[in-house]
């Protein structure tokens, strides 16, 4: 079995370093020079972050991370094709998490459909509000359901419950009634 999972969310939440915590091979990134002051951090995405995870001897799973910056949504439409599932981070340090998971929920459209997905929230210990029921209820107001819990992405074993939460869904079927 080989599955692909893509890592996405708004610049700074952690998707190169959920990969790089997971992944069993050094991963690869198209990591930049940052030029946008906004962003406060030195390097980012431009294309696509990969890594890969050995599940056994036969099983594994390719990480693939997306650009955060609102410009390159093409690219998060073009890595979710023919991905088994999706794990949409958010970093509850910016200024609207609410806004960021709606704008990356509506950027990814018809991508998400039949797609297991989950959602990580970071810095949630260091920024309480909003909460992970506050969340919740923003994708419920939408009409989706999706597994909501705070993270931190530089924690394998976070990382992995991310992981294994979209994986069930997707061995359960589960998305197509959350979708």
């Amino acid at each position: 079995m080989e599955a692909k999972i893509v890592f996405t969310g708004p610049p700074g939440a952690g998707k190169t370093t959920a990969i790089a915590a997971i992944s069993d091979e050094p991963p690869v990134n198209t990591d930049v020079a940052n030029h946008d002051p906004q962003l406060g951090k030195a390097q980012t995405t431009v294309g696509l972050d990969f890594g890969l995870l050995r599940l056994g001897p036969q099983e594994q799973v390719r990480l693939f991370g997306t650009p955060g910056q609102g410009r390159f949504d093409f690219m998060w439409r073009i890595l979710a094709r023919e991905a088994l599932g999706l794990v949409l981070l958010l970093d509850n340090s910016r200024p609207d998490p609410v806004d960021d998971l709606v704008q990356f929920l509506d950027g990814l459209g018809e991508a998400l459909e039949g797609v297991a997905c989950a959602v990580g929230v970071g810095r949630t210990e260091s920024h309480p509000q909003p909460t992970v029921e506050a969340l919740m209820d923003a994708l419920q107001a939408r009409g989706q359901v999706y597994p909501v819990m705070a993270v931190d992405v530089r924690r394998r074993e976070d990382v992995l419950l991310l992981l294994d939460t979209v994986l069930a869904q997707a061995e359960a079927g589960v998305w197509e009634d959350m979708a």
